[in-house]
């Protein structure tokens, strides 16, 4: 379990709050531009999630930490237990979007503040690629939020980010695959999430450039990923893809195409989706994990866990080509074809037409 020393983890919150605006920034279009009549759709499905847990207590820890274990390890069950909580947060937070009610306000507000009140940042992003949906819940309904609450959230937001800006920037001269691969797609994503939720002009621009630094790391011209060179797997091909094309929808609020945006070796986003594409279709199949040179692949696929082994489940990558039909229409027919419909809460931020 990655624990820090408490002055490391002073010295990112002070960097967090040392990190100013460049200017101020225009305003954000709304964090879920979905028309009326796909929201509406979507309603009754988004109250009834949020309404299951309206009078529970928040579960939170210190740390989450499931990387890198198998079931029964450490703190992983408790962990993903804990973890229910974020997703949670953005149910009420859509909820109360959709509905105007104000216990969803408040039942967000008091995870909200149990959370900020406990965890201290790990900066490991496997363990928090989940608080995506904080910034999501944030963005939502931070206007609803009392002052201290939304203040709490934000600074916490920023902490998080700020403290990934440093780690990126400092670990990019070691020789560590971690850097580059889909740990590195989570970073960005966490950061970008983040920069757009807060209107967070500076915290964007690093955001954008770390962005085109992994897209030439990770992404070869052709449009594989240096993940899946790694791990013969699509699997990781997905989940380096999906924290990406998040970060690429973020990016959208702020008029930028980051699909279509080419690094400096050429490659991008989308030349990734449409290398992926066949797979996705069921043109091409693949078995996963084969000649993957990572001991723990080994080690899952050993112990049952699903998906490390046999033909790579092409519906496993519905809410990536979602995700990227969000930002370009041209992946919808793939999308339906993984999924009828994308998850509820991306069908109510995120779909044009019922």
């Amino acid at each position: 379990m990655i624990r820090l020393p408490e002055s490391v983890l002073l010295s990112c919150a002070a960097l967090a709050f040392a990190m100013p605006a460049a200017a101020a920034a225009p305003p954000v279009a709304d964090w879920c531009p979905a028309t009326a009549a796909a929201a509406a759709t979507a309603r009754n499905t988004v109250l009834r999630e949020a309404d299951k847990r309206l009078g529970d207590d928040p579960r939170p820890m210190p740390v989450v930490h499931t990387e890198g274990t198998l079931p029964g390890q450490g703190i992983r069950e408790q962990s993903l237990i804990a973890r229910r909580d974020l997703p949670q947060m953005r149910a009420f937070a859509l909820a109360w979007k959709l509905s105007g009610d104000q216990r969803y306000a408040q039942a967000l507000s008091r995870y909200l503040d149990a959370w900020t009140k406990v965890y201290r940042p790990s900066f490991s992003p496997i363990d928090e690629t989940h608080f995506e949906a904080v910034a999501d819940a944030y963005a939502l309904a931070g206007e609803a939020l009392p002052a201290p609450t939304r203040q709490a959230a934000e600074d916490f937001l920023r902490a998080m980010a700020s403290g990934y800006v440093e780690r990126m920037d400092r670990g990019r001269g070691e020789r560590r695959s971690t850097w580059t691969n889909n740990w590195q797609s989570h970073r960005v994503k966490i950061v970008t999430l983040a920069a757009v939720a807060l209107n967070d002009e500076s915290l964007f621009v690093h955001a954008r450039r770390l962005y085109l630094a992994q897209l030439a790391d990770n992404i070869r011209v052709d449009g594989s990923v240096e993940d899946f060179h790694q791990r013969d797997a699509l699997h990781y091909v997905t989940y380096d893809l999906e924290p990406l094309a998040r970060a690429a929808l973020a990016a959208r609020l702020r008029g930028q195409d980051w699909l279509d945006l080419q690094s400096r070796s050429g490659s991008s986003l989308a030349r990734a989706l449409d290398w992926l594409l066949p797979y996705a279709r069921g043109e091409k199949q693949h078995q996963e994990f084969q000649r993957s040179t990572v001991r723990f692949d080994t080690e899952r696929r050993a112990a049952g866990v699903k998906g490390f082994a046999g033909t790579w489940e092409r519906r496993s990558a519905a809410e990536l080509f979602w995700t990227a039909a969000f930002l370009d229409q041209r992946y919808a027919e793939t999308a339906k074809s993984l999924s009828v419909t994308p998850p509820d809460w991306m069908a109510a931020c995120w779909l044009k037409s019922s």
